[in-house]
């Protein structure tokens, strides 16, 4: 099998999940009845959008990334340094952690095909990163989980967080068993004086058309001495965010994802304003939008999510920071980072 696609959970695994309520029939589930299945008019009306190629999908030139401050990221302030869509570098108690490092050009097993990411290359990076103390994943999808980022940034990585069955791609990638840890929805565990949970989240998985929904999905959170930190990973809007409130909220920062949407797919991703409301059932102090700014993976404008939330957030008296990708925000309580359109410029008008 191609590397790109990763591996599939062995035999043993698949027994350890079949003693899992979120598993059923030799596939995750979640927690509500879930269905990928779609009309023929959404079909016909997804063939009319991809011809229509909306201009401003994408941005009108290359985006730029702001200069990396290292004297920042390595500092042992706590922060958070945004790569664009869901990946970012977090700091907290002096411990570097990456979540979802997707740095690659196409968020695609293949380089001639798929989403493109908006900005330049971004694998240089992992030269200039400090030794990572955890990687953290929040599912298999390409845009999140890339062959080419692990395979460059494994040997600095002292541990991995993944959801369950994930640990068969980075295996297959030749991370080390005994510096993956997997977990289960709700799951808890200490790190480096960490505290480490696997959320519930409402989406899918998989890297192939055979192996769907093998593996698991999820959101982190992470509470270190002065930082209470969420990110959502990707998935719909449920009643699942009250609970990881009730459970672990509140949150001095909660990463929510609010782009790639569209009705045709309603559950698998939120819109801005689902996103805001989740940020508030998460009982987060400090929002910061997700999963857009790198790549075109649904038919709406490239900016539009992060314009809508702004409104919505106004309206319902949320702090959302909106930070340039490269950007290093200080996790200090304060996270005043006005949500300046940069991204006006770079907007295609037709």
């Amino acid at each position: 099998m191609i590397p790109v696609f990763g591996g599939n959970p062995s035999n043993a695994q698949k027994e350890q999940y079949s003693r899992f309520d979120n598993y059923v029939n030799g596939k995750f589930v979640n927690q509500v009845p879930t269905s990928l299945a779609m009309s023929a008019s959404d079909y016909f009306s997804m063939i009319k959008d991809s011809i229509s190629r909306a201009p401003d999908r994408k941005p009108s030139g290359k985006l730029p990334v702001t200069k990396l401050d290292w004297n920042k990221i390595k500092s042992k302030e706590d922060s958070l340094t945004w790569f664009g869509h869901s990946s970012f570098l977090l700091s907290i108690d002096n411990k570097k952690l990456f979540v979802d490092p997707m740095l690659g050009p196409v968020a695609s097993p293949v380089s001639f095909a798929g989403s493109k990411r908006y900005s330049e290359d971004m694998l240089y990076i992992v030269d200039e990163l400090p030794p990572i103390d955890a990687v953290f994943i929040t599912h298999d999808h390409y845009d999140h989980l890339d062959y080419p980022s692990i395979r460059k940034l494994k040997d600095k990585v002292r541990h991995f967080f993944v959801p369950y069955g994930v640990s068969a791609h980075l295996l297959r990638w030749g991370v080390a068993k005994e510096n993956i840890t997997e977990l289960n929805w709700w799951d808890e565990t200490e790190f480096q004086g960490l505290t480490v949970v696997l959320t519930p989240s409402k989406h899918f998985s998989g890297r192939g058309l055979f192996n769907r929904d093998t593996t698991l999905w999820g959101g982190w959170v992470i509470l270190g001495k002065k930082t209470r930190f969420f990110t959502s990973g990707d998935g719909g809007y449920d009643t699942h965010f009250i609970d990881i409130g009730k459970k672990y909220g509140p949150f001095d920062l909660a990463l929510i994802e609010g782009g790639q949407y569209d009705r045709r797919w309603s559950w698998v991703h939120m819109t801005p304003e689902e996103a805001v409301k989740a940020h508030k059932d998460v009982n987060g102090k400090n929002m910061m939008l997700i999963h857009w700014g790198a790549f075109t993976l649904a038919y709406h404008g490239w900016t539009e999510p992060i314009r809508r939330a702004i409104i919505e957030a106004k309206k319902a008296n949320v702090n959302l920071v909106a930070p340039q990708i490269g950007d290093t925000v200080a996790l200090n309580g304060e996270m005043n980072v006005p949500a300046l359109p940069w991204w006006n410029k770079l907007v295609n008008q037709g």
